[in-house]
């Protein structure tokens, strides 16, 4: 039987409360992520809420602006399962789940922003620009100087620190790096939920819900997304794709350090080249001046021998 049949024929209990085991596909998959998001409004407002420090009070609407139908076959303009929405009509927020470290994700997650950003109408003001914030859920380092769990970065000037513009703020979640969630983290279940997305058993799963209304409306709409047998073919083909864009980066990665070596190697045998064709320039100059002083040495034995002048003179 394939991988696939095994996935698709898995079965699970049909009651969340008697779930037990391991979970099909958690929400690292892009997919899974996606299908809970769009089909369960409460889980995307509490995401929300615990993500930008807000208040249940505050958040009036969410609203996902590029919602596809799901269970169906993903096409081409679908190959990144990004969430766009609007939060009470006035800030763009990007959700994206990434799992395999394809070495792009910064000028990615740029791109992502910027385009986001540049949503005014034709003819449109400047000042009705909305703010965006785009955020990235990552099963794999960055690196940098200090890890960190969740960072914010935001324009500023380089010298005094003053933030340029608080339009456009770019968030990334270090799903390996729970370890290091701050208390004010912790005091808004951010920690929870990247454990949630990990989280590889309905019993750890049903702890991670115990207390928390939003991991549990979550966690029962992942159940039910697990039951249906066109998102488990979406959410397989989505762990297919994401291992071979894994290995195309690796196998990428690999023909660029080789091109780079080759590139070196080049560059050491061009030198050694430079130096042998100098050495051969010198030889080539000093055989020249060489032959210029024999020749002018037989000039004046010529000329010796013909005014009378020999060796026994």
């Amino acid at each position: 039987m394939s991988e696939e049949n095994t996935y698709l024929n898995d079965t699970i209990s049909a009651d969340y409360e008697a779930a037990t085991g391991k979970i099909l596909f958690n929400m690292t998959n892009d997919y899974m992520f996606r299908a809970v998001l769009q089909k369960n409004n409460r889980v995307l407002r509490g995401l929300i809420k615990s993500l930008l420090h807000m208040s249940e009070e505050d958040i009036k609407e969410v609203k996902i602006t590029n919602p596809i139908i799901l269970g169906e076959s993903i096409d081409a303009k679908q190959m990144w399962l990004d969430v766009n929405v609007i939060l009470n009509n006035s800030i763009i927020i990007n959700l994206e789940m990434q799992i395999a470290d394809l070495r792009n994700w910064r000028n990615r997650s740029i791109s992502y922003l910027c385009r986001s950003y540049d949503s005014l109408n034709r003819g449109g003001k400047y000042a009705d620009a909305k703010p965006v914030i785009h955020i990235g859920f990552l099963d794999f380092s960055l690196g940098g100087a200090i890890p960190e769990f969740y960072s914010a970065y935001k324009l500023k000037n380089v010298k005094t620190g003053q933030i340029y513009s608080d339009n456009v703020t770019l968030c990334v979640v270090d799903l390996n790096k729970t370890e290091l969630a701050t208390d004010e983290d912790k005091k808004y279940g951010i920690d929870k939920w990247a454990k949630l997305f990990k989280a590889k058993t309905w019993e750890a799963v049903k702890m991670l819900a115990e207390d928390d209304v939003y991991i549990k409306e979550a966690s029962k709409t992942i159940f039910e997304l697990c039951a249906d047998l066109e998102v488990k073919k979406r959410c397989w083909e989505r762990e297919e794709f994401e291992d071979y864009a894994e290995r195309l980066a690796d196998a990428e990665a690999k023909l660029e350090a080789a091109e780079a070596a080759l590139a070196d190697r080049e560059a050491v045998i061009a030198d050694r080249e430079a130096v042998i064709a100098d050495r051969e320039s010198v030889i080539a100059e000093d055989r020249a001046a060489i032959a210029e002083k024999d020749l002018k040495l037989q000039q004046v034995l010529k000329w010796a021998v013909e005014h009378g002048y020999s060796d026994n003179n």
